[in-house]
């Protein structure tokens, strides 16, 4: 029978990626979140309120775990988010994380940033972290990944960070290549209440603004320069992103239900917050396929870990040398 793996669920939102891993059979033992709207959505779908600001706990209060999950802040490291990187107050909070596996030494980890993370500070600070981490004995293994292609309809880049206390192989999941169309993401516009849709005066300076032929069902999306493309996919849902931002063929604002569709949250997650907050966390939040794929891959590679440490070394002999070498039967 296969463990069942401890997980903690770290800057925790809504629960986007502990749902990835409760689709294997893990069992969640902690979460913390300090937004006071994430909680109570997280509460709702979870039955747990999560502990609030992360450093307020002792980390080796922290229960035991085998797996440490954590989508910690990205708007330091964004170019929402200026970029500020460990300047920003939140920047730190990467070493909360690194405390607690320091205290705690778990298994493994995953987590999850904004791309830009990578080549913030010309790279170094993408460096520091991995140095940190490895420093701790974990073998480090990072990603980028696009949810585009994970089956989602939302261009959103995402570096994925996954660790192991083991030298474990690890391989990530490879992607499917392809996304669902919009039509099985969108409600229908008679079922939308008014007050999603444009006023007159903005629909025609859509219209008016926006670039080539737009395809239908499409969403416009506004950069920071305020030039409109309309794409057959979402760019990636921002928690500080105007309310004009995304809009659903150049006339209507996403639903609270349709931007959780994009992230890859069932429709049987409930939702109890205004729209105005529902917007935020569902942009804070991470896309649930693609830690699904992540979390399949280091389970496996867990179990084929453990089954290896039980089979009996075998000693090769090795010529001319008279030397002898270590092997041991991996799983396949």
């Amino acid at each position: 029978m296969a463990k069942i793996y401890k997980t903690i669920d770290l800057f925790a939102g809504i629960g986007g990626i502990r749902l990835g891993f409760d689709a294997f059979g893990c069992e969640n033992v902690f979460s913390s979140e300090w937004d006071k709207a994430a909680q109570t959505m997280y509460e709702a779908n979870f039955g747990e309120k999560p502990f609030g600001d992360i450093n307020e706990i002792n980390p080796i209060d922290v229960p035991d775990h085998d797996i440490l999950l954590a989508g910690f802040p990205c708007q330091p490291f964004s170019i929402a988010g200026k970029g500020l990187g460990f300047a920003d107050t939140r920047g730190t909070l990467f070493f909360n994380i690194e405390a607690i596996l320091e205290a705690k030494k778990p298994q493994a980890f995953l987590l999850e940033n904004v791309k830009r993370l990578t080549t913030h500070d010309n790279g170094q600070t993408f460096g520091v972290i991995l140095e940190k981490l490895k420093n701790l004995g974990y073998t480090v293994y990072h990603k980028v990944f696009n949810s585009l292609d994970f089956g989602l309809p939302q261009k959103r880049e995402r570096i994925y960070i996954v660790g192991f206390l083991n030298p474990i192989h690890f391989k990530f999941p490879k992607p499917l290549g392809y996304y669902k169309p919009l039509t099985e993401i969108l409600q229908n516009d008679d079922e939308i209440p008014q007050n999603y849709f444009l006023s007159e005066e903005l629909r025609q300076k859509r219209f008016a603004a926006v670039k080539g032929n737009p395809p239908v069902p499409s969403v416009w999306h506004e950069n920071i320069g305020g030039n409109i493309s309309a794409l057959p996919y979402s760019c990636a849902l921002r928690a500080g992103g105007s309310y004009n931002y995304l809009v659903v063929n150049g006339i209507r604002r996403l639903t609270d239900r349709e931007m959780l569709r994009i992230q890859g949250f069932p429709d049987t997650f409930k939702i109890n917050i205004p729209y105005s907050q529902a917007r935020k966390v569902a942009g804070n939040s991470v896309s649930v396929p693609v830690i699904k794929a992540i979390a399949g891959e280091m389970i496996k590679a867990l179990e084929q870990n453990h089954k290896a440490q039980n089979e009996p070394v075998q000693l090769t002999f090795l010529e001319p040398q008279n030397e002898y070498k270590r092997s041991k039967k991996v799983a396949g």
